[in-house]
């Protein structure tokens, strides 16, 4: 209930801008699903979400852009389809962690 009320409370005011750290966890699937359309809807009106997630699959269905933070370094960013080429993003990501 309190990442419903958090995300409620920044959404309510229709902002430009949104900055959310894991808005999906702690979320009911329903709840999960009706923000992810909430978020598609936000950028189709011209508003951009910065997000961070460790579910890629969320992250390959909602982002145009991306980039991968390991060790609290940027070591791959671009548009979702030139980061992920023709791998998963989940592939790209394990790919750049054995390549350590």
């Amino acid at each position: 209930m309190k990442q419903k009320l958090a995300i409620i409370a920044a959404l309510a005011h229709d902002p430009k801008l949104m900055v959310l750290d894991e808005p999906f966890v702690g979320l009911d699937p329903k709840a999960s699903r009706t923000l992810k359309d909430i978020m598609e809807e936000m950028c189709r009106k011209g508003s951009a979400i910065f997000f961070s997630s460790h579910v890629l699959e969320t992250v390959e269905r909602l982002c145009n852009k991306i980039g991968i933070i390991q060790d609290g370094k940027l070591v791959r960013s671009g548009k979702t389809d030139d980061v992920r080429g023709d791998s998963s993003l989940e592939d790209v990501f394990l790919g750049l962690l054995n390549n350590e």
